[in-house]
């Protein structure tokens, strides 16, 4: 802690912009508690502030249908440019690659289990659905994921919370669903009968795991408290992951998936992208220098899409 660093106090506290799930709320803890321990502040130099968005309100419609990621930013994105809010804390697989004008996102927390977990009342793995099992996800990506390899099986629309999409198992809308490993550990649902899913059988969604926290481009204060939490291995991995789904142009209306990793001095990029329907698949690597993740991830993106070729995501 530096002495130009700004510090929040009870009586002027950092509001932190959060959703309302429960998930939501333990990352906006978690980014104060990290806040806290960093700068020696107590709990009360903080006011976490929650915001409901349009995501969280429709809840009977696919994402691709009523708009795309943005659904889960736009609102508190709006509190933030209007100086209601200090910073705001997102899971950052939900955010767009470009950003509201005056809004940056350049802390991020170090990152939790990026693996998809299969999650069943009943079977234990992928391999034990039965053909003609129904899967419940709201989920593009996984979906097309889980059609290349299972094609026999019927999909239903799974939105909501944690606590939602285990009620729906309980009342047999599905026999099984996809969630993040990093929600249940943060979450700490050991209870959940769940297996995750090797990076190699299923890539994650772009920054899964990664909680990233934006906050307005000229608040110089507000950056130099985030400077002290902000992890950079974790900055390095998710530069080249998103680079890589800016240039695919993605959104939640197109099957993409990606992970970074760092080995050694060395950063390994793999992605995928997928037709909707999972009746084709096309993936690839690269590897690179640390500082070049920008230029991997673009250079990944561009070539698989000239392998693609014009009209890939569109549905068949």
């Amino acid at each position: 802690m530096t002495d130009e660093i700004l510090l929040p106090t009870p009586e002027a506290p950092l509001k932190i912009g959060t959703r309302g799930s429960p998930l939501a709320l333990a990352q906006a803890h978690e980014t104060r508690l990290r806040l806290m321990a960093a700068h020696g502040l107590p709990e009360a130099a903080f006011e976490i502030v929650v915001i409901k968005t349009t995501g969280d309100r429709v809840q009977d419609r696919s994402l691709s249908e009523i708009g795309g990621k943005g659904l889960f930013t736009k609102e508190i994105e709006e509190a933030l440019l209007a100086g209601e809010l200090h910073i705001a804390v997102h899971s950052t697989k939900d955010m767009p690659t470009v950003l509201p004008q005056g809004l940056v996102m350049d802390c991020f927390l170090p990152r939790e289990d990026p693996r998809d977990a299969f999650v069943s009342l009943k079977y234990r793995s992928i391999a034990e659905l039965p053909e003609g099992a129904v899967m419940g996800t709201s989920s593009l990506r996984r979906r097309a994921q889980l059609a290349a390899r299972r094609p026999d099986l019927r999909f239903v629309e799974f939105r909501g919370n944690l606590q939602t999409r285990m009620r729906k198992l309980e009342e047999g809308v599905a026999e099984a669903t996809f969630l993040a490993m990093a929600g249940l550990n943060r979450m700490g649902m050991d209870e959940v009968p769940k297996a995750a899913i090797a990076l190699e059988e299923m890539l994650p969604a772009v920054a899964q795991g990664a909680i990233g926290i934006e906050r307005r481009a000229g608040d110089i204060a507000t950056a130099a408290l985030l400077a002290e939490i902000h992890d950079p291995e974790t900055g390095l991995r998710l530069k080249a992951e998103r680079a890589f789904l800016e240039t695919l142009d993605g959104s939640c209306q197109t099957p993409i998936a990606a992970h970074a990793e760092i080995v050694g001095e060395t950063l390994r990029l793999r992605g995928e992208i997928l037709r909707p329907d999972g009746s084709a698949v096309i993936r690839g690597e690269r590897t690179g220098a640390l500082g070049e993740g920008a230029a991997l991830g673009a250079g990944l993106a561009r070539a698989l899409l000239d392998e693609a070729g014009p009209g890939f995501f569109d549905w068949r």
